[in-house]
């Protein structure tokens, strides 16, 4: 029976991942609006809206006053909701301290890293804002490729960059379709829950 090679590089993902959001910083900024919980959040994700922004063809600020304009009439003006938006945008989440350590870890027993991101042109800015321009071998973004996950050319890109065939890459997301493209290219793919999960990650490329 053939096995499958143990992997020797680690692809994950940042927002859902490495980093989370708390839903109540934003729904209180929201709901003093007179907006429902996630409202802004989901203009902001519509496909619409965000795809060309991670593909670099708009950039956050451009995104950022798209959502306001669909605002505008039910807060009070263009104005406001230009104000509104960007205290939205202000929070920028918080980084996961378990998955932080378990990238460092691995990166100092010589596993090399990729950070593989659906991301805006923020990315480089966050990655400083939360001390991470130096924790990965390679940042993979969207925004900086011209392509998504789960396009086949992110994933290529990826591997590529940490110089490992993809067939020894570890590719571990949060969402199901960006693993199953993962998978797609003959990578080791990980939908990722809890840092409950880690203690597999950890054995997977120990």
């Amino acid at each position: 029976m053939n096995r499958r090679r143990k992997p020797t590089a680690l692809l994950i993902d940042f927002d859902g991942v490495l980093r989370r959001y708390r839903v109540e910083a934003q729904a209180d900024l929201e709901k003093s609006a007179g907006l429902a919980p996630g409202e802004i959040f989901a203009l902001a994700t519509d496909p619409p809206t965000l795809v060309p922004a991670l593909l670099g063809l708009a950039t956050r600020a451009e995104l950022r006053s798209e959502v306001a304009a669909a605002l505008a009439d039910r807060v009070g003006g263009r104005a406001e909701a230009e104000e509104l938006v960007a205290a939205w945008d202000a929070y920028r989440g918080e980084i996961v301290p378990e998955v932080r350590a378990v990238v460092a870890d691995l990166r100092a027993a010589g596993v090399p890293v990729a950070l593989c991101t659906n991301a805006t042109d923020d990315i480089r800015s966050d990655l400083e804002l939360f001390g991470l321009t130096d924790a990965f071998d390679a940042v993979v973004a969207s925004c900086e490729l011209g392509a998504v996950k789960p396009m086949r050319e992110f994933y290529l890109a990826a591997s590529e960059a940490v110089a490992t065939p993809a067939q020894d890459c570890l590719f571990v997301d949060d969402v199901e379709r960006n693993v199953a493209g993962a998978r797609a290219v003959g990578m080791l793919g990980f939908r990722y829950s809890t840092p409950a999960d880690l203690t597999y990650i950890r054995a997977a490329l120990a």
